[in-house]
């Protein structure tokens, strides 16, 4: 989909102009922004992955123990 950098939304390709133009404001359209992981997402998926790890060691543990 096309983006349009001066109203800053998405256009859908119905609705662009003959000239690739956004049909609101008239500005030239470009590709839409990449949008970038946030750092804490990563933080806190790497520190579920650990602790989840850490608690299946645990759990492993446990059961080799009682056996």
């Amino acid at each position: 989909m096309p983006w349009c950098d001066e109203c800053d939304q998405l256009v859908e390709e119905e609705e662009v102009g003959e000239e690739y133009t956004c049909p609101t404001c008239g500005n030239a359209l470009g590709d839409p922004p990449h949008r970038r992981v946030p750092a804490y997402f990563k933080f806190m998926l790497t520190a579920s992955v650990i602790y989840l790890g850490y608690r299946a060691y645990q759990g492993i543990a446990w059961l080799a123990h009682h056996l």
